[in-house]
């Protein structure tokens, strides 16, 4: 049963030991995101590490992704990047040319933390001015700080035409639900949750998929989520997929992304544990509880008939 929800992965960037951008990895990842069933991708995202990249890297990979995916399914990524209304303009033209689907613009760049909604709004149309009708997207990104675009002006900013996706981290289900009621008109417009201690009911209120970091361990078991939530004769499979991800959140968050690196070079992928953003796995008791959670994750995959899982 397949209810057109969509998994968007949040891209993790592979790096050799001497940290540079690993491409040979970067393009298996890409494969196993396809094979997973991913609806789109996104690039040059935190899980990305992209505040660890040069603006020239995030080019060549976002370029790469590209190329690789070739058309396949939509991608969309990070541009929002600069001092300036001008210098984000500017970064946010430079990456779209590379030929994704729309522009990311991370909410805590485009004011300062103390700055009211008014200024947000104002700073947001002045770098929709400033370039032209390229496609744009929202991700309530923590980092440098969190900001939660509220669901009234979600609504108008999605009324201008101009703003295709959203990733939402607000974590609160009443505030997604008047998010996607205040943006309903524009069938080109999605949003997708990050938390998914709620995803099913996110999803059942009409949410255009998820865009969580555990998909960076196990992508194609979110796939299934997307697939079967709905799915009156699988109520209790899909009870247990959303519990698996709630009762695991921590240890897929504490030491992510080499947590996710780590997982997925156990399941085949010759993905390296080097990360630029200091992330590391502390000991071998962090590793055993990362084995168990594959264990667990294996055993769940049999249960619901998830099969050519690795």
């Amino acid at each position: 049963m397949n209810n057109s929800k969509k998994f968007v992965p949040v891209m993790l960037m592979p790096f050799k030991e001497d940290l540079s951008i690993d491409y040979g990895a970067l393009g298996q990842l890409v494969d196993f995101y396809l094979e997973s069933g991913a609806g789109g991708l996104f690039a040059n995202c935190l899980s990305s590490e992209m505040y660890q990249l040069s603006v020239a890297e995030m080019v060549d990979s976002v370029g790469y992704i590209v190329q690789r995916v070739n058309g396949r399914i939509p991608i969309v990524a990070t541009g929002s990047f600069g001092e300036t209304i001008v210098e984000q303009a500017e970064n946010v033209k430079k990456i779209y040319e590379t030929g994704v689907s729309a522009i990311i613009l991370i909410s805590g760049l485009l004011a300062k933390e103390e700055d009211s909604e008014e200024i947000f709004s104002k700073n947001v149309h002045q770098l929709l001015d400033l370039t032209g009708d390229i496609p744009v997207g929202f991700y309530e990104c923590p980092v440098p700080y969190k900001r939660i675009i509220s669901p009234e002006l979600l609504g108008e900013l999605v009324s201008t035409g101009r703003v295709k996706y959203h990733k939402d981290t607000c974590l609160d289900i009443f505030n997604v639900r008047q998010k996607i009621a205040n943006t309903q008109r524009d069938p080109a417009f999605g949003l997708y949750d990050a938390y998914m201690v709620h995803a099913v009911e996110s999803l059942k209120a009409g949410s255009a998929g998820l865009s969580c970091i555990q998909g960076n361990y196990f992508p194609e078991l979110v796939v299934w989520l997307c697939d079967n939530y709905a799915n009156t004769e699988r109520q209790a499979e899909v009870g247990k997929v959303q519990e698996f991800f709630a009762t695991n959140m921590d240890v897929m968050h504490d030491t992510y992304p080499a947590s996710a690196k780590y997982i997925l070079g156990q399941r085949g992928l010759d993905i390296g544990l080097s990360c630029r953003n200091g992330s590391v796995l502390p000991n071998e008791d962090t590793k055993k509880q990362l084995d168990l959670l594959r264990e667990d994750f294996a055993n769940l995959a049999k249960e619901i008939d998830l099969v050519s899982v690795k």
